[in-house]
C-alpha cells in the first residue's frame, strides 16, 4: 500500500513555482512513490516530465479545470501522455458555476468527454469541496448528482475526505457509494478545533486506517495527500502525514497476518 502513496502538488504551490524540480527530488527523498499534478507553474510540461522519469515518481493522475476540459482537451491529454497517467481530474468548479443548471452542463460535459477518451484507456473523474452540497438536483446533492454510480454515467469519483467531513457527513460511509468507481483519493485530515482546519494525516479528527482498509478491498489505485494551508513548511506537514500513513499501513499489516 505504500508504493500507492502520492504527494497532491496543491500543497507545494508556492513551492515549485521556485523550483519544481527540486521539489520533487525532495518528495522522492522524503519516501513518496508518486505526485498528483495541479499545474506546471511556469515550467514546461517537458522539463517536469523529465524529473519524473529521473526520480522515479510516478503520476497518480493529473488536474485539469474545466474550461481547460472543455476548450483545450488536447492539451490536457498530452500533458497526461507525457506524465505517463490516464487519469484526467476536474479538481473545482467556479463559483458562478455552482448552481443547477451549470452542474447539469458539467456532468454532461464531462461525460461527453469521458466518452470520447475512454477508448484510449482515460479516465475521468470529479474531485469535491463541500459546496456542491449546497445544491440539491433531482432529490440529492450536487456532487452525488455528479457521481451517480450508475452505467451510464462515466465519470469518476475523487473524493476529498476532509470536505465530506466538513459538510457534515462520515467519509468512510460516504466513499462506500463509489466501490471500483474511486481510483483516486484524496486523503486530508481535520484539526479539532472551532475552525476545523486542515491539519496532517493523524493529527486530526478523522479516522484514516478504515478508510484504508476498505481502499484496499475496494479498487483505490493511489492515497493523494493534500493540506490546502500547512503552520509551518509544507514539506514538513508532508513529512509527518506520510509518516503517520506508513505507520498505520504497518499497524494494518500487521493484524492481517495474525
Amino acid at each position: 500500500m505504500k508504493q500507492k502513496l502520492a504527494a497532491q502538488l496543491f500543497t507545494l504551490r508556492d513551492q515549485v513555482k521556485d523550483d519544481f524540480p527540486g521539489v520533487l527530488r525532495d518528495l522522492k527523498d522524503m519516501g513518496w512513490s508518486g505526485v498528483q499534478i495541479s499545474g506546471l507553474f511556469g515550467y514546461s510540461k517537458e522539463e517536469i516530465a523529465s524529473v519524473l522519469e529521473e526520480t522515479g515518481l510516478r503520476t497518480a493522475g493529473i488536474h485539469a479545470g474545466i474550461d481547460s476540459l472543455r476548450g483545450d482537451l488536447q492539451t490536457v491529454v498530452e500533458e497526461a501522455d507525457l506524465f505517463g497517467t490516464k487519469d484526467i481530474v476536474c479538481p473545482y468548479i467556479p463559483e458562478g458555476l455552482r448552481n443547477e443548471e451549470s452542474y447539469r452542463a458539467v456532468r454532461s460535459d464531462l461525460n461527453e468527454i469521458a466518452r470520447k477518451l475512454r477508448k484510449n484507456g482515460y479516465r475521468i473523474s470529479y474531485h469535491n469541496h463541500d459546496f456542491e452540497f449546497e445544491t440539491t438536483i433531482d432529490g440529492k446533492s450536487a456532487l452525488e448528482y455528479i457521481l451517480d454510480p450508475v452505467e451510464e454515467n462515466h465519470i469518476l469519483a475523487e473524493i476529498d475526505v476532509y470536505w465530506i467531513k466538513k459538510a457534515g457527513y462520515d467519509p468512510l460511509s460516504f466513499i462506500k457509494n463509489y466501490t471500483r468507481r474511486l481510483p483516486i483519493i484524496h486523503l486530508k485530515d481535520m484539526a479539532d478545533d472551532d475552525a476545523q482546519s486542515f491539519a496532517e494525516i493523524g493529527t486530526g479528527m478523522i479516522t484514516f486506517e478504515p478508510i484504508l482498509l476498505w481502499g484496499e478491498q475496494n479498487g483505490i489505485e493511489w492515497y493523494a495527500v493534500e493540506q490546502d494551508e500547512c503552520p509551518g513548511d509544507p514539506l514538513k506537514s508532508l513529512q509527518i502525514s506520510l509518516n503517520n500513513l506508513h505507520d498505520m499501513i504497518d499497524r494494518l499489516n500487521s493484524k492481517s497476518v495474525r
